[in-house]
């Protein structure tokens, strides 16, 4: 968008008698894509500006046109005309990039080069130093509020714990800017795709599905869905995440490929009896008491679905799975994956992050005190 001010493509203009302030041409944005080495032909330089669009980044003037086209249509960016949707996730996200730029600006800032077991970090501080920075610099009233601020950032994936063993904590461990906002991205890095990302967008926790029996010819597994009714689907194994191929039939596949039910029927009503929030769960003399749970998982998975986000909960249990003969409970709450806080991600994000992970698996849960 800056690139774009200071070369004048976005700039005010006129159609129809009437002057629109502060917006660009899709045609000739889709040229200075390619001349700019944005985008490597139109058909690229299309999807990419569609993809800001999907994203309310920008928008066609009249709101017209839901779509971006490759004509002479006029499109503007929402940071120009106030129209950007300012969620919590956006003002969190934007307070750590202004926080950021403000730290590697200044001389002798507390960001540096650490190391910790034999291993050296960037852009490293300790706690108690950002927290007094936060105060000294006004960006904190008190010490409470720049806790607060580090854990707004912590959960967002702005800042993490070194090695992700630990919250945001007013003390002198670890911790580093796990984003560069520095970093020069390039446009086409938002059309890459991968498999976690593909995993991700499936309906259901793919490692969570137990086989049917223990004869190992048959590569079934039960699924239970919201009408009660048993329905058959394809084995699940570790091996399979970079192929994540449907099968023509829906219910029932002899091969190990991945094959998911429509989303309706993979999304059984939560098993909470009400929500509850990572504040309730953290907040001091709370009824949760923390368990760690060492789960050797089978040739076809560990036995568990977890549901939700921020924080995830465990929505059911296979009573003759390994997570059930670790002590998994439904109901708990998913506190930590190998030693990565995940209080703050949805359930696909950590399905990937098991799946991709050891076959052995240590979770931290939380669970109510009856």
């Amino acid at each position: 968008r800056l690139r774009l001010h200071d070369g004048k493509l976005i700039k005010d203009r006129r159609y129809h008698l009437r002057t629109y302030p502060n917006c660009f041409v899709a045609k000739e944005l889709t040229d200075w894509l390619i001349d700019h080495k944005e985008a490597p032909d139109r058909e690229t330089g299309i999807r990419l500006m569609q993809k800001l669009m999907d994203h309310y980044i920008i928008h066609h003037v009249c709101d017209e046109h839901s779509d971006y086209k490759d004509a002479k249509l006029l499109y503007r960016f929402r940071k120009d005309d106030g129209t950007f949707p300012l969620s919590k996730d956006v003002k969190v996200f934007m307070r750590g990039q202004s926080l950021y730029e403000k730290l590697v600006s200044m001389e002798e800032s507390i960001l540096k080069v650490r190391e910790e077991n034999s291993v050296k970090y960037q852009r490293t501080f300790l706690g108690c130093e950002m927290i007094d920075w936060l105060v000294q610099e006004g960006e904190a009233e008190n010490r409470k509020e720049a806790v607060e601020l580090g854990r707004a950032l912590l959960e967002h994936g702005i800042i993490q714990h070194v090695s992700n063993r630990h919250h945001f904590f007013d003390s002198d461990i670890l911790y580093q800017f796990w984003i560069n906002f520095r970093r020069r991205c390039r446009l086409t890095e938002l059309l890459n795709e991968n498999s976690s990302r593909t995993l991700s967008e499936s309906p259901d926790s793919p490692f969570c599905l137990r086989k049917l029996n223990s004869d190992p010819g048959n590569t079934s597994f039960l699924s239970v869905q919201t009408n009660k009714e048993i329905k058959i689907v394809s084995a699940v194994r570790r091996s399979s995440i970079t192929s994540l191929a449907g099968n023509s039939n829906p219910y029932f596949s002899t091969t190990p490929t991945l094959v998911f039910p429509p989303v309706a029927e993979c999304n059984p009503k939560s098993v909470l009896k009400r929500p509850v929030t990572n504040e309730e769960l953290l907040s001091p003399g709370a009824p949760y008491i923390k368990k760690t749970l060492t789960i050797v998982g089978d040739a076809v998975g560990w036995g568990f679905v977890v549901r939700g986000g921020r924080p995830c909960h465990i929505q059911a249990v296979d009573p003759g799975g390994p997570a059930a003969a670790a002590g998994m409970k439904v109901c708990q709450f998913v506190f930590s994956v190998n030693g990565m806080y995940v209080l703050h991600l949805d359930y696909q994000t950590i399905s990937s992050l098991i799946m991709t992970g050891p076959r052995t698996l240590v979770m931290e849960v939380m669970e109510a005190i009856e």
